[in-house]
């Protein structure tokens, strides 16, 4: 029913049931892994009200296991992309996998389905940074790398009062740059690769 993927590994298509409505599949190494991927098969569609609360679970420094919650997967919503890396040091959450024993091994986590009523899984509140950007990381440089421009060009404005006169100086006033990081802004919100053309 489920399917779970790790770039550079192999797909992971057969997840050990540990109990009618849960299913774990283990992730070895995994503080080498950045995002996981969970998917299902197309095999076996959830019921109807049906769906599937995705959880991540590591061991912490003790060996006890820590679950936190990443979101959820539907009939509607077949798939689903997680990022796991900077979970490993957050607090875990409530989770449906409590009263199992499952083992735990220092170097291996585990991603938890829990089948549940698509009501309870729209009151489930995932842990925020798991949320893979919407945002490509080009886009995202570009609006970090305009914001600290913009800041580092505003902290040397002073007034016209304040200038002192220098022949060899060229001054830009604060509102042409504020004006040029406005349309920059709008420009790339438009359309992201527009400085190719």
């Amino acid at each position: 029913m489920f399917g779970c993927l790790v770039a550079g590994r192999l797909v992971q298509a057969a997840p050990q049931q540990v109990a009618e409505d849960k299913f774990v599949f283990d992730l070895p190494d995994y503080e080498n892994i950045n995002h996981v991927v969970v998917f299902m098969l197309g095999t076996i569609p959830f019921p109807d009200g049906m769906g599937g609360s995705v959880y991540f679970c590591y061991p912490d420094q003790n060996g006890i296991a820590v679950w936190q919650l990443l979101g959820f997967v539907t009939n509607e919503k077949p798939s689903a992309i997680f990022k796991i890396s900077g979970l490993k040091s957050g607090k875990g959450s409530q989770h449906p996998f409590g009263a199992m024993n499952l083992p735990q091994t220092p170097t291996v986590a585990q991603i938890g389905i829990s089948v549940e009523l698509l009501e309870n899984l729209a009151q489930q509140t995932p842990v925020a940074s798991a949320a893979v950007s919407s945002v490509d990381s080009f886009t995202e440089f570009t609006q970090k790398m305009l914001d600290n421009f913009y800041n580092f060009a505003s902290s040397f404005a002073v007034t016209q009062a304040q200038m002192t006169p220098n022949p060899s100086e060229a001054f830009i006033p604060a509102n042409v740059v504020l004006k040029w990081y406005e349309n920059f802004q709008r420009r790339l919100t438009q359309n992201p690769l527009f400085w190719k053309t």
